[in-house]
């Protein structure tokens, strides 16, 4: 992936924070001609700091995804300046959590438009390069959750959900002009996406809410999951790496010790059966606990409701 010896140039989406942080980083840490895009002047900071810290080179790029204009003149400007796009890795993204009933509408166009509809319109702004050079990588950060549904994300991970089917359809219409694309998948892993960025639906937040307990009790082991994790940021930062460089890169690309085992398990259990297992467990952990968790802390509430795009 680079043009005669020359370092591969990279566009990574979502920069500002969590993975897309970490991995525009370790790109740039590997010699690669890194450009990283940010939606706020407070991450464009932060990712100057990071890079200055470390001693790396990552220019920044202001776009706000959900505007296909914006999306445009971003990489107009990479490729006036760089000559060419070698690959694209999408972070940029926002979660939603909530039962669904307490989502809105409003709130679930929000996510569609920065995890489906903005990474169609990055996609589309490179495609014409990529193709004309017959060469070039486009990683899609999906999710477990976009693999397979769970209580209180399905507002999110619908959104990864129809990511994944464009991801298959794209791969088998751009193969032909050798372009490979890639799906992107990790488990839990703490960032930002779960801390100030936590986007929790304001009526989930609500205590009047019927589902108030249940989403209590899910959140609550959400955070469990979390401080038992056991990998992070920068094995996901390394797996693009990976995809990148792979001579044959492949479809889809699992992070995560447990949301490996989960999926094999999907995989090989037959669907009533993993149904009556692993669902009805988590259902009776959030609906009939032994030991009810706490309501949520007030300085939580504050973030329902966050900005319109926040790196995952």
């Amino acid at each position: 992936m680079s043009d005669g010896g020359k370092p591969p140039t990279v566009v990574v989406t979502g920069a500002g924070s969590g993975l897309g942080l970490e991995t525009a980083l370790l790109l740039a840490s590997r010699g690669m001609n890194v450009y990283g895009s940010v939606l706020t002047s407070g991450e464009e900071s932060h990712l100057r700091e990071q890079a200055q810290r470390l001693g790396v080179n990552v220019e920044l790029l202001r776009i706000d995804v959900t505007d296909e204009q914006q999306a445009k003149a971003g990489i107009q400007q990479v490729l006036s300046l760089a000559g060419r796009i070698d690959a694209l890795v999408y972070f940029a993204g926002l979660g939603l959590r909530g039962f669904f009933e307490d989502l809105t509408l409003e709130e679930i166009r929000r996510v569609y438009e920065v995890n489906l509809f903005g990474a169609m319109a990055v996609v589309q702004a490179v495609l014409p390069d990529m193709r004309r050079a017959k060469s070039g990588r486009i990683v899609l950060t999906s999710s477990v959750g976009g693999r397979m549904g769970s209580m209180t994300i399905s507002g999110y991970a619908s959104s990864k959900f129809a990511l994944e089917g464009f991801g298959e359809c794209l791969r088998q219409e751009v193969y032909p002009f050798g372009i490979h694309v890639s799906l992107l998948e990790p488990g839990l892993v703490a960032t930002p996406h779960f801390t100030v960025n936590r986007n929790r639906s304001r009526n989930a937040v609500n205590a009047s809410s019927p589902y108030y307990a249940w989403f209590c009790q899910h959140e609550h082991i959400v955070d469990e999951i979390l401080e038992r994790s056991s990998f992070g940021p920068r094995e996901v930062a390394e797996t693009v790496c990976g995809i990148l460089q792979a001579r044959h890169p492949k479809l889809r690309y699992v992070v995560g010790r447990n949301a490996k085992l989960v999926l094999a398990c999907r995989r090989y259990i037959p669907g009533s059966l993993f149904e009556n297992i692993y669902w009805a467990i988590l259902r009776r952990m959030v609906t009939q606990p032994r030991r009810r968790a706490h309501s949520l802390s007030s300085d939580i509430h504050t973030t329902a409701g966050d900005g319109p795009s926040i790196p995952r």
